[in-house]
Parts: C-alpha cells; sequence; structure tokens
C-alpha cells in the first residue's frame, strides 16, 4: 500500500457504513464489525475525500475553510488519511500526474 501523498486520489471503501451524526461521522468496518468515530474536522474532511478523492483538491478546500498554515494542514490531512487507509476505512486509488 502506498503512502498517501497531495497527489493521491483516495476512494472510501465499499465494505464500510457511516453516518453523520452531529456533525461527526461513526463508521463501521463490515469486515472486522469495528466501529470508528471522526470529529467535526475529520468528518469534513471524510465528506471531501467522498466528494472530491483527489487530496490535492480536499487540501485546498480545508485550506478556505480553516485558518491554519498550509503546511500543518498538509501533514494533519496526510495523516489522517494514513490511518484511514491503515484501519481499511479508505484506498489510495491513484496518484494524478
Amino acid at each position: 500500500m502506498s503512502k498517501p501523498t497531495l497527489a493521491s486520489i483516495v476512494t472510501i471503501n465499499p465494505e464500510i457504513a457511516y453516518r453523520e451524526l452531529d456533525g461527526e461521522v461513526v463508521i463501521l468496518n463490515l469486515e472486522t464489525g469495528i466501529y470508528f468515530g471522526l470529529d467535526a474536522v475529520g468528518a469534513r474532511t471524510w465528506k471531501l475525500i467522498e466528494d472530491h478523492g483527489a487530496l490535492g483538491a480536499v487540501h485546498a478546500a480545508l485550506h478556505s475553510e480553516y485558518d491554519v498554515p498550509p503546511s500543518v494542514l498538509e501533514r494533519d490531512l496526510l495523516e489522517l488519511v494514513d490511518q484511514l487507509c491503515a484501519k481499511g476505512l479508505t484506498r489510495v486509488a491513484a496518484n494524478s500526474k
């Protein structure tokens, strides 16, 4: 499995179920039966991944919404996506050119 970068295109694993509740996202990995939760920022990131897939576009959208230095945002975004991939919730589908 390749490490995500801002050039990565990420997809949500079809073998999971998720629901937004009070601004947060609760995710159930149907393969393992394990639940995961994302706070409000994580939930927004999840929605952007669902809508765009391309992490560069996710980064740009988050940067326009949150007052955080781009390098910190990039680090946090890639760390979150890496964790989601490690848990089998998302996959790096490709790297854009």
